[in-house]
């Protein structure tokens, strides 16, 4: 009886040692939103405190593409939460490792795969305002551009050449034809003298030459 009660404790202790060790289960993993950023939380509820590495990976057709980090995390009865940044896009897939001594070296099942929705909503660029057509300014009406006066021009840009004033004398009207022949109103007096002159002249000469021929004879 004493053989049979001790071989019972011994299951009984090694079922709750095995239920107590570090196993893959603990591990949980949750993508969630920290404002417009995107983040990987994990938590390990492995009541043993074992330490655990665990690495985040985003997949791609199911090989890695590229590795998000790397933590440490000690397990609580309570949860022990280690959070990854990471700004992940809709509908992506997330490979998570665990690697605890000899206990756990397994991933995560199934893959993370992240919600249909971003954290930040992308803001459609809202359409500028177009700028108003400019009407054609309307064109001046004949009787608009009568009644603008038109600046006259000035003397220096007119083409007429500038006639010298004279300022020498006229002369009166009645004077007008003596002073083009150069004669005066004593023209007709002078010549009056002038034939008298030619007339007493010739009779001179006249009367002299008939007393020469009579002597003559």
């Amino acid at each position: 009886m004493l053989g049979v009660a001790a071989a019972s404790a011994a299951v009984v202790l090694s079922a709750s040692t095995s239920a107590l060790a570090c196993n893959i289960r603990d591990f949980s993993a949750t993508p969630e939103c920290d404002g417009d950023k995107g983040v990987i939380k994990v938590t390990d509820v492995d009541a043993t405190g074992v330490t655990a590495t665990v690495a985040v990976y985003l997949e791609n057709n199911g090989s890695d593409l590229r590795k998000v980090g790397e933590q440490e995390v000690k397990g609580s009865l309570t949860g022990t939460t280690i959070t990854f940044a990471e700004d992940w896009k809709p509908n992506a897939e997330y490979r998570i490792h665990v690697t605890a001594g000899k206990l756990v070296n397994d991933d995560i099942s199934p893959n993370l795969t992240t919600p249909s929705k971003a954290c930040k909503t992308e803001e459609s660029p809202s359409p500028s305002p177009s700028e108003p057509e400019s009407s054609p300014s309307p064109s001046p009406s004949p009787s608009d551009s009568a009644a603008t006066p038109q600046p006259s021009p000035s003397p220096s840009d007119s083409s007429t050449p500038i006639t010298p004033v004279n300022n020498a004398p006229t002369p009166a009207v009645g004077d007008s034809h003596l002073a083009e022949t150069g004669a005066n109103s004593n023209t007709g007096l002078i010549a009056g003298i002038a034939a008298a002159l030619v007339v007493i002249g010739g009779a001179a000469i006249f009367f002299g030459m008939r007393r020469k021929g009579s002597s003559n004879r």
